[in-house]
């Protein structure tokens, strides 16, 4: 009986764990700590006059592709607004530093460069608006 209810329990927290997991997998927060800032050499491509969003991917990722596509068409409907992919395979030092431990990862630049917002996973359309009017406003 003892071994059940260790089973049961176990599961009851991975459930959750999952769970939490889940919702908050690409939803954009806001960077704690020193914030840092990007300056487009380190980017490969020029800053956004308003803001950058930059994207992290990898070849075999699924979740990159809809990313990208939602990336895009957002930068598309912001006047200023660029899109800039990053294969996180090939630029392995800027993952380090800027700590991105799974693709896609989502920052969110303001006009400077400075990182104003990031998120892991895939986001959604209605996130990246409001992280990118955060972004604007500064």
């Amino acid at each position: 009986m003892t071994g059940l209810t260790v089973v049961v329990v176990t599961l009851a927290l991975a459930t959750l764990a999952g769970v939490a997991l889940r919702r908050r997998s690409g939803v954009p927060r806001e960077v704690r700590g020193d914030v840092q800032r990007l300056t487009p050499d380190e980017l490969g491509a020029a800053l956004g006059e308003r803001a950058t969003l930059v994207q992290f991917s990898s070849a075999f990722c699924q979740p990159c592709r809809a990313t990208r596509r939602i990336l895009d068409e957002v930068a598309r409907m912001v006047p200023g607004v660029a899109h800039v992919e990053i294969d996180a395979e090939s630029r392995l030092e800027l993952v380090r530093a800027l700590n991105v431990l799974r693709t896609p990862t989502v920052i969110v630049l303001d006009r400077s460069g400075y990182v104003v917002k990031r998120a892991s996973g895939q986001p959604r359309k209605a996130d990246v608006i409001g992280a990118l009017g955060l972004a604007i406003e500064e």
